[in-house]
């Protein structure tokens, strides 16, 4: 299956079991990822990428992606899994 397939070039966004994912939510969650096990990242850049994926979770977890793949970072990964499936972002404290 091609990208184009999945979400042509007129369409922005696609509803997976009620939750609406938007085209480059996968990119903006591996920005933010590194930015979160950025050791040298300010705490508030860490925070605010702690915030943005707390928000993109819904979505990521609506199309699979944590059930095909497995993120290397071992804190990261921990933190994302103590998440509740519907974590709402301004309820998360990212580290």
């Amino acid at each position: 299956m091609r990208a184009d397939q999945v979400l042509p070039d007129d369409v922005n966004q696609l509803d997976v079991r009620g939750t609406t994912i938007r085209k480059g939510t996968v990119a903006a969650f591996l920005s933010n990822a590194r930015v979160w096990s950025d050791a040298g990242a300010s705490e508030s850049a860490r925070n605010e990428a702690g915030a943005d994926i707390a928000e993109l979770l819904p979505a990521l977890r609506a199309i699979g992606l944590f059930d095909t793949l497995q993120i290397r970072d071992t804190a990261l990964r921990a933190w994302i899994e103590s998440l509740p499936a519907d974590t709402a972002a301004d309820s998360v404290l990212t580290r």
